[in-house]
């Protein structure tokens, strides 16, 4: 009798199960942290918005390709998302085909995430990815199934360290398995949890020949959108946390899909806590952003009416900007000379009125030469 190791093989698949009391605490920090994102948005103002929606589309097209190995052009992408809006301040040239398809299933996302997931759109999506109809120079399926029986994902192929990670169900079975899907994906409430189960079942029916990391991302960043009900709070990158550290993502997977055995083959413990871990860090990135902006919206309406000259606001821009704790070496005579181009004499002079208007102040224990300064924050 042949050994069921896959997931799919298993006899109460899809039925997955997890550690309820494990996950409750981290899906409840990481709705904590979609929550206070979305107070966040309060301090900006429309134009800033925009800029953060925007590094968000690139940042997840970008990355979403980077962890396949398909590295993009940032302006390029740039380009494109200002081509998608009617932006005229792009030049046509930076735009790419490729580049325009992949935007446009962000936009996708964000704009149209109400809409009922249906497999036309999932082969759209795999039609924009793989426009031309090739994978690395060879011709796949595209917008349509993968049509000879299982597919072996596999390291160092044809050589002797090849290594099996993973065998995907056979073609005659995945119009059912996608039907499945796409009815347990629409009926079911839209949570952080049903994002990681989607991301990870689709995944694990692997139905295309190339492009099901990317579409299960999509996939996943569709139910982020469902849940926000709200193209503005969706500022942060998953894909973009995911490509930081590719390793885990792949550990996570290989603990849940067959690769290591288990003593319950449909337990998805350890991918719950992999894919919660990796969103609390995303909201995070941009939490710390919005922190610095919050800051420095404080520091300019403490300091709106000091009259400071342009070299001075300069330099208290650039550190509030950074964040101020992540502005090394702190502030010295040295580094605003050469921030705002000032002479030593000016420079003496500008430190000395930022100290005297309380816009900055003298670190403790340094002095002379290695005299640093602080933002009053």
């Amino acid at each position: 009798m042949l050994t069921k190791r896959w997931i799919w093989e298993q006899k109460n698949y899809p039925s997955f199960t997890y550690d309820r009391d494990i996950i409750e605490k981290l899906y409840t920090h990481a709705s904590y942290k979609q929550g206070k994102l979305s107070g966040y948005l309060s301090i900006l103002n429309k134009e800033k918005l925009d800029d953060f929606k925007e590094e968000a589309i690139i940042d997840e097209t970008m990355s979403t390709s980077a962890i396949e190995g398909d590295y993009l052009k940032r302006e390029s992408v740039r380009a494109s998302i200002r081509k998608k809006l009617g932006i005229g301040d792009y030049r046509y040239e930076d735009t790419e085909h490729k580049t325009d398809n992949l935007v446009s299933i962000q936009f996708d996302i964000n704009k149209n995430f109400s809409q009922e997931l249906k497999i036309e759109k999932i082969f759209a999506w795999h039609a924009a990815i793989f426009p031309s109809g090739y994978s690395e120079g060879i011709k796949i399926n595209v917008a349509n199934f993968r049509d000879e029986g299982e597919m072996n994902i596999v390291s160092s192929r044809g050589t002797s360290s090849e290594k099996l990670f993973y065998t995907a169900p056979p073609s005659n079975i995945l119009f059912d398995e996608v039907h499945n899907f796409l009815t347990w994906f629409n009926k079911t409430e839209d949570t952080l949890i049903k994002s990681a189960i989607a991301h990870l079942w689709f995944l694990v029916i692997h139905p295309f020949d190339d492009g099901n990391g990317r579409i299960s991302r999509a996939i996943g960043d569709l139910v982020f959108s469902r849940i926000e009900k709200s193209s503005n709070s969706k500022l942060y990158s998953f894909s973009k946390e995911i490509n930081k550290n590719k390793k885990n993502y792949y550990k996570a997977l290989e603990a849940t899909t067959g690769f290591k055995k288990k003593a319950d083959p449909l337990d998805i413990t350890t991918w719950l806590i992999w894919f919660l871990e990796t969103f609390i860090e995303s909201i995070n990135e941009i939490l710390n952003k919005l922190t610095y902006i919050k800051i420095k919206t404080i520091f300019w309406d403490i300091h709106k009416d000091d009259n400071l000259n342009a070299r001075q606001q300069k330099v208290l821009n650039k550190i509030l900007d950074i964040g101020v704790n992540n502005f090394e070496g702190d502030l010295t005579k040295a580094k605003y000379i050469s921030m705002s181009k000032a002479s030593s004499a000016t420079a003496t002079r500008d430190i000395k009125e930022l100290l005297d208007k309380k816009c900055i102040y003298q670190k403790e224990n340094t002095a002379g030469r290695g005299t640093k300064y602080l933002i009053c924050t």
